[in-house]
């Protein structure tokens, strides 16, 4: 059985697990709302890094938007609305008494329609907005790690919120 090698050294790649993996699984987790799935996006990416052709010039950049990139294409296959994880459940306990269960059950349910309307967005569009309104992170910013300009950056941000604003409102009324 002949031996994997990576392209890049197993020191460097340790070195980048230890300063980036918090980040890319938060990342990955903020999006997904699943613990497991964002382990194994974070898991993937590391993989894709190590295995990459050629050198990286921002590894930073680089598994930051390729956590995201994974924790959508998660979104875009799940096909059946996930179970709800355990920090919910601590989440509506912690909430008091101000707060009743029909409107954590309404919050969760809102968060799960978003999370497959933003699985149905172009990817470039889902990146941009997970960027901006989880991430988030300016135009300016999001325009520097995506290559493109502020101004590409605010109309797709514009027709993103409209394509989810219509769908949103298509899940309220029962068309799937």
């Amino acid at each position: 059985m002949a031996a994997c090698t990576a392209i890049l050294p197993l020191t460097a790649l340790s070195q980048l697990f230890g300063e980036h993996h918090r980040r890319v699984l938060a990342a990955a987790y903020r999006i997904t709302g699943s613990m497991a799935d964002a382990e194994d996006v974070t898991q993937a990416v590391f993989l894709r890094l190590a295995s990459a052709d050629g050198p990286v010039t921002n590894a930073s950049s680089y598994l930051y938007r390729a956590a995201i990139n994974g924790a959508l294409d998660v979104l875009r296959q799940r096909k059946a609305a996930q179970t709800e994880p355990l920090e919910y459940a601590a989440h509506v306990a912690a909430a008091g008494p101000g707060s009743s269960p029909e409107t954590a059950a309404s919050s969760r349910q809102l968060g799960a329609l978003l999370r497959i309307a933003i699985g149905e967005l172009p990817p470039r569009a889902a990146e941009m907005f997970i960027l901006r309104y989880v991430e988030e992170h300016g135009n300016r910013e999001i325009a520097a790690l995506m290559g493109t300009s502020q101004a590409v950056v605010a109309v797709t941000l514009f027709n993103a919120r409209s394509r989810l604003k219509k769908r949103l409102s298509e899940f309220e009324r029962g068309i799937r």
